[in-house]
């Protein structure tokens, strides 16, 4: 597999490639991608014999942001923050009376910023060809992963101080999820990839 940064993405098999009908495509995706964003973040998924249940938040967005790249997913995730930040309900656990900024510095502040660095090395790495494959799309999520939370405990124990129990707080409750969540998408990206081999023979 090639790693140089000259691959497609997915947004690029199809539709326009140039001029004012690739940026109609391209403000088209944005809002999907938006709205996408928005509707995953409130899926939750029971797990049996768990008390947290599995949030689709972060699957869409490293799943958006190697499906759109880097900067079509940066633009992407910015406009669904700043809907956010604007006040409407569109994040996990924002509701109509806790959203905008005062939900943005809370205890997700640190995960919201962990969304937009995953969604731009995410995207990066599908420009390599790592969505591509499904051990390499494993690889590319759990950098993702890692990503995303690095900058989320940092900010809960910038909070609430290390003397809590951080790691306990922000990362454990949420392993098994992220597992089956890097799974799942290694397996669906790749899949993806293969519809669009076969549509294109």
């Amino acid at each position: 597999m090639s790693h140089a940064m000259n691959e497609q993405v997915l947004s690029e098999t199809f539709g326009p490639t140039e001029g004012s009908a690739l940026r109609l495509k391209q403000a088209v995706l944005v809002v999907m991608g938006i709205a996408l964003l928005t509707i995953m973040a409130k899926i939750q998924v029971p797990v049996p014999g768990s008390p947290v249940a599995i949030g689709m938040g972060t699957f869409a967005v490293l799943g958006l942001g190697a499906a759109y790249g880097a900067r079509l997913g940066l633009v992407t995730i910015m406009g669904y923050m700043l809907i956010g930040m604007l006040g409407f309900d569109v994040f996990q656990s924002s509701t109509a009376d806790l959203n905008g900024v005062s939900y943005m510095m809370g205890s997700t502040g640190g995960y919201l910023l962990g969304y937009v660095m995953a969604t731009v090395v995410l995207g990066v790495l599908a420009r390599r060809g790592w969505d591509r494959s499904v051990l390499w799309m494993a690889l590319a999520m759990l950098i993702g992963n890692v990503v995303l939370y690095v900058p989320g405990l940092a900010w809960l124990g910038a909070l609430y101080g290390w003397d809590q129990p951080i790691v306990a707080w922000g990362l454990t409750p949420f392993i098994f999820g992220d597992a089956l969540k890097l799974a799942l998408a290694a397996l669906v990206l790749p899949l993806a990839w293969k519809l669009v081999g076969r549509a294109r023979g």
